[in-house]
């Protein structure tokens, strides 16, 4: 924007410019025979590479088209440079053109990148500076244009001069209007007036009569009538316009309305007709197909009891799928609760908690044994000591009573 500030309002519409000039040279070239046809291309229109939001834009095309004209031009030049394709890198396709241009002596102060939209004030300026360098390799040079000869007439008349607008026409006859009511003349004062100029002489004796040529009349009436000429400019905003503006259109809209009733009462004939001829149609159909209709209507009632049928069943076959359904999660918990003590069953723990308590219970039992006998043996010994000391005490008691008899 500020660029734009710096170089003043008419730098916008500048590109415009470059472009219709581009265009033309361009056409000196004979770029529709070389380019356009060649490439099966519709003609460039005037404003094609202005960026501008009142124009429209394809960047894949414009550049497409760009890349091919500048190619071309590069190749006026008498420098070689393929064609770009569709399909080409658009980076390299611009370095490539650039570096032709600064080959040929042309300024590029801008980066590559302003040129990949296919539109704008670069992509103008590069085109026009290569074919520029096309024209000069090209040895065309531009001539002075050659006006024509167009003789002045003496009596030239110049209705801008003559004009009177609408607006002094409107005065003067206001100012006349106050003028009169100003004044306020009324009809015995314009008499007295005209009295007095009777008496005064003035009136003349005889009737004049002119001594002028009438060719020679007609001649200055001819050269004097332009300037005479009276051009009134409209004032939009005067209601006598409005008015007859109106008018106009109303006898536009009569004179319309007329034309189209005729069209209207046609078009309501016409319409009427293939009414009619529909009707009689659809008559004719209805009577032909009249059998068909009635065995379409049979086939329908038909369709409608096997529709009842065939939801009764559904019905059942909902209910039936319902018990499938529970008997199936039952067979589910029966086949877990196998597969359960199956596994339970083919599982040797069990088994092996089994062996290992038995061979603890036969080492128990041995150990069990084994203080049993020694329980035996130690009451055996008991009993023995027992035994012995009763003998023992038997044998004392006999020793003690041969003793005590004699006594």
């Amino acid at each position: 924007m500020a660029e734009e500030e710096e170089r003043g309002p008419g730098s916008v519409f500048q590109m415009f410019v470059l472009m219709e000039d581009l265009l033309d040279k361009l056409k000196v070239l004979d770029y529709e025979q070389h380019v356009l046809d060649k490439h099966n291309i519709k003609p460039l229109s005037r404003h094609y590479f202005v960026s501008s939001p009142h124009v429209l834009s394809n960047p894949g095309e414009q550049f497409y088209m760009f890349s091919v004209i500048a190619a071309w031009l590069i190749s006026l030049c008498g420098r070689p440079f393929d064609t770009p394709q569709e399909y080409d890198d658009p980076n390299a396709t611009v370095s490539n053109i650039l570096s032709e241009l600064r080959a040929l002596g042309g300024q590029v102060d801008f980066p590559p990148s302003k040129l990949k939209s296919g539109s704008g004030e670069h992509v103008v300026y590069v085109l026009d500076q290569l074919v520029e360098k096309a024209l000069k390799s090209k040895g065309f040079t531009w001539d002075r244009p050659m006006y024509p000869s167009v003789e002045v007439e003496d009596e030239c008349v110049q209705e801008d001069d003559a004009e009177l607008t609408l607006s002094k026409v409107e005065e003067e006859m206001t100012e006349d209007e106050e003028y009169e009511e100003e004044d306020g003349l009324d009809l015995d004062t314009l008499k007295t007036r005209t009295n007095q100029i009777e008496l005064s002489g003035s009136r003349p004796a005889v009737v004049l009569e002119s001594d002028v040529d009438a060719a020679e009349w007609n001649l200055e009436v001819e050269r004097v009538l332009p300037q005479l000429k009276v051009t009134i400019r409209t004032d939009n905003k005067d209601w006598r316009i409005h008015l007859d503006q109106m008018h106009q259109h109303q006898e536009g809209i009569n004179t319309s309305l007329q034309d189209a009733k005729g069209c209207l009462f046609k078009l309501r004939e016409d319409i009427s007709k293939t009414l009619e001829k529909v009707s009689s149609r659809e008559k004719y159909l209805n009577t032909q197909l009249e059998h068909l209709i009635s065995e379409y209507r049979q086939a329908q009632a038909q369709l409608n009891k096997v529709k009842e049928l065939y939801q009764q069943a559904s019905g059942g076959v909902t209910e039936r799928t319902r018990i499938l359904a529970e008997i199936s999660e039952e067979l589910e918990k029966v086949k877990q609760e196998m597969e359960e003590k199956g596994s339970s069953m083919s599982d040797g723990a069990p088994v092996v908690k089994i062996r290992q308590s038995l061979t603890k219970l036969k080492q128990e039992l041995e150990q069990m044994d084994v203080r049993m006998g020694v329980v035996e043996h130690t009451l055996l010994q008991a009993k023995l000591r027992e035994k012995n000391n009763m003998t023992r005490d038997m044998h004392a008691t006999h020793l003690l009573e041969p003793n005590t008899q004699p006594y």
